[in-house]
Protein backbone atom coordinates (compact mmCIF):
# COMPACT_ATOMS: atom_id res chain seq x y z
CA UNK A 1 0.00 0.00 0.00
CA UNK A 2 2.45 2.70 1.17
CA UNK A 3 5.36 0.38 1.94
CA UNK A 4 7.55 1.98 -0.72
CA UNK A 5 7.30 5.53 0.63
CA UNK A 6 10.82 6.28 1.91
CA UNK A 7 11.25 5.92 5.68
CA UNK A 8 7.65 4.92 6.35
CA UNK A 9 7.59 3.04 9.63
CA UNK A 10 5.26 0.09 9.12
CA UNK A 11 5.60 -1.09 12.69
CA UNK A 12 2.08 -2.48 12.49
CA UNK A 13 0.98 -3.32 8.96
CA UNK A 14 -2.60 -3.89 10.12
CA UNK A 15 -2.91 -0.33 11.39
CA UNK A 16 -4.01 2.76 9.48
CA UNK A 17 -1.36 5.34 8.64
CA UNK A 18 -1.42 8.97 9.74
CA UNK A 19 -0.70 12.12 7.75
CA UNK A 20 -0.49 14.93 10.27
CA UNK A 21 1.12 18.26 11.01
CA UNK A 22 0.33 21.97 10.88
CA UNK A 23 -1.60 23.52 8.03
CA UNK A 24 1.37 25.69 7.09
CA UNK A 25 5.03 25.82 8.03
CA UNK A 26 5.17 28.94 10.21
CA UNK A 27 8.77 28.46 11.31
CA UNK A 28 11.35 25.84 12.20
CA UNK A 29 10.74 25.73 15.95
CA UNK A 30 7.00 25.13 15.64
CA UNK A 31 7.47 22.49 12.92
CA UNK A 32 9.98 20.50 14.99
CA UNK A 33 7.87 20.80 18.14
CA UNK A 34 4.76 19.49 16.40
CA UNK A 35 6.64 16.76 14.53
CA UNK A 36 8.31 15.49 17.70
CA UNK A 37 5.01 15.30 19.57
CA UNK A 38 3.30 13.34 16.78
CA UNK A 39 6.38 11.15 16.27
CA UNK A 40 6.37 10.10 19.94
CA UNK A 41 2.64 9.33 19.91
CA UNK A 42 2.69 7.32 16.67
CA UNK A 43 5.74 5.33 17.75
CA UNK A 44 3.95 4.41 20.96
CA UNK A 45 0.79 3.35 19.10
CA UNK A 46 2.60 1.71 16.15
CA UNK A 47 1.01 4.01 13.58
CA UNK A 48 3.00 4.75 10.39
CA UNK A 49 3.43 8.54 10.25
CA UNK A 50 3.91 11.05 7.42
CA UNK A 51 4.58 14.63 8.52
CA UNK A 52 2.51 17.27 6.70
CA UNK A 53 3.10 20.97 6.25
CA UNK A 54 2.28 23.37 3.42
CA UNK A 55 5.33 25.26 2.18
CA UNK A 56 3.01 27.94 0.83
CA UNK A 57 -0.71 28.64 0.89
CA UNK A 58 -1.87 29.68 -2.55
CA UNK A 59 -5.61 29.20 -2.07
CA UNK A 60 -6.54 32.11 0.20
CA UNK A 61 -9.84 33.91 0.68
CA UNK A 62 -8.21 37.32 1.11
CA UNK A 63 -5.10 38.90 -0.33
CA UNK A 64 -3.84 39.77 3.16
CA UNK A 65 -4.05 36.13 4.40
CA UNK A 66 -0.84 34.36 5.44
CA UNK A 67 0.75 32.55 2.50
CA UNK A 68 4.08 31.38 3.89
CA UNK A 69 7.56 32.21 5.14
CA UNK A 70 9.27 31.72 1.77
CA UNK A 71 9.10 28.68 -0.49
CA UNK A 72 12.59 27.24 -0.16
CA UNK A 73 12.87 28.25 3.50
CA UNK A 74 9.73 26.25 4.34
CA UNK A 75 10.76 23.32 2.14
CA UNK A 76 14.16 23.20 3.83
CA UNK A 77 12.38 22.93 7.20
CA UNK A 78 10.31 20.01 5.88
CA UNK A 79 13.48 18.30 4.73
CA UNK A 80 15.12 18.82 8.12
CA UNK A 81 12.08 17.36 9.91
CA UNK A 82 12.20 14.28 7.69
CA UNK A 83 15.90 13.79 8.29
CA UNK A 84 15.81 14.40 12.05
CA UNK A 85 12.97 11.97 12.77
CA UNK A 86 13.64 9.64 9.80
CA UNK A 87 10.05 9.99 8.57
CA UNK A 88 8.47 10.80 5.20
CA UNK A 89 7.06 14.27 4.56
CA UNK A 90 4.27 15.64 2.38
CA UNK A 91 3.43 19.10 1.05
CA UNK A 92 0.91 20.47 -1.43
CA UNK A 93 1.81 21.99 -4.79
CA UNK A 94 -0.15 24.46 -6.89
CA UNK A 95 1.81 25.08 -10.08
CA UNK A 96 3.78 22.93 -12.51
CA UNK A 97 7.01 24.56 -11.33
CA UNK A 98 6.23 23.56 -7.73
CA UNK A 99 6.40 19.85 -8.55
CA UNK A 100 10.08 19.74 -9.43
CA UNK A 101 10.99 22.17 -6.65
CA UNK A 102 9.10 20.40 -3.83
CA UNK A 103 10.23 16.95 -4.99
CA UNK A 104 13.79 17.88 -3.98
CA UNK A 105 12.69 18.19 -0.35
CA UNK A 106 9.69 15.90 0.37
CA UNK A 107 8.56 12.33 -0.26
CA UNK A 108 4.90 12.87 -1.21
CA UNK A 109 3.36 15.61 -3.35
CA UNK A 110 -0.23 16.56 -2.59
CA UNK A 111 -2.58 17.95 -5.23
CA UNK A 112 -5.16 20.31 -3.68
CA UNK A 113 -8.83 19.51 -4.21
CA UNK A 114 -9.54 22.53 -6.39
CA UNK A 115 -6.67 21.55 -8.73
CA UNK A 116 -7.14 17.80 -9.05
CA UNK A 117 -8.54 18.09 -12.60
CA UNK A 118 -5.52 20.13 -13.80
CA UNK A 119 -3.90 17.58 -16.09
CA UNK A 120 -0.57 19.38 -16.56
CA UNK A 121 -0.11 19.68 -12.78
CA UNK A 122 -0.86 15.99 -12.21
CA UNK A 123 1.52 14.94 -14.97
CA UNK A 124 4.28 17.16 -13.57
CA UNK A 125 3.81 15.63 -10.11
CA UNK A 126 3.80 12.10 -11.50
CA UNK A 127 6.94 12.70 -13.54
CA UNK A 128 8.94 13.44 -10.37
CA UNK A 129 8.58 9.79 -9.36
CA UNK A 130 7.26 10.79 -5.94
CA UNK A 131 4.06 9.44 -4.43
CA UNK A 132 1.14 11.68 -5.37
CA UNK A 133 -1.78 12.31 -3.03
CA UNK A 134 -4.85 13.38 -4.99
CA UNK A 135 -7.41 15.30 -2.97
CA UNK A 136 -10.93 14.64 -4.23
CA UNK A 137 -12.52 17.83 -5.47
CA UNK A 138 -15.45 19.02 -3.35
CA UNK A 139 -17.34 19.09 -6.65
CA UNK A 140 -16.44 15.55 -7.78
CA UNK A 141 -18.01 12.14 -7.31
CA UNK A 142 -15.87 9.39 -5.77
CA UNK A 143 -16.04 7.41 -9.01
CA UNK A 144 -14.67 10.32 -11.05
CA UNK A 145 -11.40 10.15 -9.10
CA UNK A 146 -10.52 7.13 -11.22
CA UNK A 147 -9.60 9.57 -13.99
CA UNK A 148 -7.16 11.46 -11.77
CA UNK A 149 -5.48 8.21 -10.75
CA UNK A 150 -5.31 7.16 -14.39
CA UNK A 151 -3.48 10.38 -15.28
CA UNK A 152 -0.80 9.53 -12.72
CA UNK A 153 -0.49 5.95 -13.99
CA UNK A 154 -0.43 7.02 -17.63
CA UNK A 155 2.47 9.30 -16.74
CA UNK A 156 4.49 6.28 -15.61
CA UNK A 157 3.84 6.52 -11.86
CA UNK A 158 1.91 3.81 -10.00
CA UNK A 159 2.19 5.45 -6.58
CA UNK A 160 -0.94 7.47 -5.92
CA UNK A 161 -3.25 8.00 -2.96
CA UNK A 162 -6.75 9.47 -2.93
CA UNK A 163 -7.70 11.84 -0.12
CA UNK A 164 -11.38 12.37 0.70
CA UNK A 165 -12.05 15.85 2.10
CA UNK A 166 -15.82 16.20 1.92
CA UNK A 167 -18.25 17.46 -0.71
CA UNK A 168 -19.93 20.84 -0.92
CA UNK A 169 -23.24 20.96 0.91
CA UNK A 170 -24.74 24.31 0.05
CA UNK A 171 -22.43 27.32 0.03
CA UNK A 172 -20.99 27.20 3.54
CA UNK A 173 -20.60 23.58 4.56
CA UNK A 174 -19.13 20.20 3.60
CA UNK A 175 -20.35 16.67 4.14
CA UNK A 176 -18.52 13.32 3.93
CA UNK A 177 -20.22 10.53 2.02
CA UNK A 178 -18.55 7.49 3.56
CA UNK A 179 -19.69 5.30 0.68
CA UNK A 180 -16.98 7.06 -1.30
CA UNK A 181 -14.20 5.47 0.74
CA UNK A 182 -15.20 2.01 -0.42
CA UNK A 183 -15.73 3.20 -3.99
CA UNK A 184 -12.35 4.94 -4.26
CA UNK A 185 -10.39 2.04 -2.74
CA UNK A 186 -10.98 0.33 -6.09
CA UNK A 187 -8.54 2.85 -7.61
CA UNK A 188 -5.92 3.57 -4.90
CA UNK A 189 -5.38 3.64 -1.13
CA UNK A 190 -7.78 6.14 0.47
CA UNK A 191 -7.03 8.73 3.13
CA UNK A 192 -9.77 10.58 5.02
CA UNK A 193 -8.88 14.23 5.60
CA UNK A 194 -10.78 14.69 8.82
CA UNK A 195 -10.04 18.33 9.56
CA UNK A 196 -10.66 19.81 6.09
CA UNK A 197 -13.90 17.84 5.89
CA UNK A 198 -15.06 19.97 8.81
CA UNK A 199 -14.31 23.32 7.23
CA UNK A 200 -17.06 25.87 6.72
CA UNK A 201 -15.83 27.75 3.64
CA UNK A 202 -16.99 30.94 1.93
CA UNK A 203 -17.74 32.87 5.10
CA UNK A 204 -18.60 36.55 4.61
CA UNK A 205 -15.62 37.49 6.78
CA UNK A 206 -13.23 35.92 4.29
CA UNK A 207 -11.92 33.59 7.03
CA UNK A 208 -12.87 29.91 6.71
CA UNK A 209 -14.78 28.51 9.68
CA UNK A 210 -14.81 24.98 11.03
CA UNK A 211 -16.28 22.45 13.47
CA UNK A 212 -13.33 20.88 15.32
CA UNK A 213 -15.67 19.42 17.94
CA UNK A 214 -16.71 16.89 15.27
CA UNK A 215 -13.17 15.64 14.53
CA UNK A 216 -13.51 12.52 16.67
CA UNK A 217 -16.88 11.63 15.11
CA UNK A 218 -15.63 11.90 11.54
CA UNK A 219 -12.34 10.12 12.29
CA UNK A 220 -14.08 7.18 13.98
CA UNK A 221 -16.47 6.79 11.06
CA UNK A 222 -13.58 6.91 8.59
CA UNK A 223 -11.67 4.11 10.29
CA UNK A 224 -14.84 2.04 10.72
CA UNK A 225 -15.63 2.32 7.01
CA UNK A 226 -12.17 1.21 5.92
CA UNK A 227 -10.02 4.29 5.29
CA UNK A 228 -6.40 3.25 4.82
CA UNK A 229 -5.14 6.47 6.37
CA UNK A 230 -6.23 9.50 8.34
CA UNK A 231 -5.20 13.11 7.64
CA UNK A 232 -5.33 15.55 10.56
CA UNK A 233 -4.00 19.09 10.77
CA UNK A 234 -2.88 19.82 14.32
CA UNK A 235 -1.24 22.61 16.26
CA UNK A 236 -0.35 23.47 19.87
CA UNK A 237 -2.36 26.70 19.59
CA UNK A 238 -4.99 26.39 16.83
CA UNK A 239 -6.66 29.69 17.68
CA UNK A 240 -3.47 31.52 16.82
CA UNK A 241 -2.36 29.36 13.91
CA UNK A 242 -1.69 31.38 10.78
CA UNK A 243 -3.85 29.15 8.56
CA UNK A 244 -6.95 26.97 9.05
CA UNK A 245 -6.94 27.29 12.84
CA UNK A 246 -10.74 27.07 12.94
CA UNK A 247 -10.81 23.38 12.03
CA UNK A 248 -7.49 22.10 13.41
CA UNK A 249 -7.12 19.68 16.31
CA UNK A 250 -5.31 20.82 19.42
CA UNK A 251 -2.29 18.53 19.49
CA UNK A 252 -2.83 17.74 23.18
CA UNK A 253 -5.98 15.84 22.13
CA UNK A 254 -4.26 13.79 19.44
CA UNK A 255 -3.06 10.82 21.49
CA UNK A 256 -6.46 10.17 23.04
CA UNK A 257 -8.12 10.27 19.63
CA UNK A 258 -5.58 7.95 18.02
CA UNK A 259 -5.91 5.45 20.88
CA UNK A 260 -9.63 5.18 20.12
CA UNK A 261 -9.01 4.84 16.38
CA UNK A 262 -6.52 2.01 16.94
CA UNK A 263 -9.17 0.13 18.93
CA UNK A 264 -11.70 0.61 16.14
CA UNK A 265 -9.20 -0.58 13.51
CA UNK A 266 -8.45 -3.71 15.55
CA UNK A 267 -12.17 -4.39 15.83
CA UNK A 268 -12.80 -3.96 12.10
CA UNK A 269 -9.79 -6.15 11.29
CA UNK A 270 -11.31 -8.94 13.37
CA UNK A 271 -14.22 -9.16 10.91
CA UNK A 272 -12.02 -9.72 7.86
Amino acid sequence: MIDNIPNIKNTNSDNFFLIAGPCAIEGEEMAFKIAEKIFDITNKLEIPFIFKGSFKKANRSRIDSFTGIGDEKALEILKKVGEKFDIPTITDIHEIYDAELAAKYVDVLQIPAFLVRQTDLLVAAAKTGKHVSLKKGQFMSPESMSHAVRKIKDSGNNNSLITERGSMFGYHDLIVDFRGITAMKEFAPVVLDVTHSLQQPNQSSGVTGGRPEMIETIAKAGIATGADGIFIETHFDPQNAKSDGANMLNINKLEGLLEKLVIIRKATNSFK
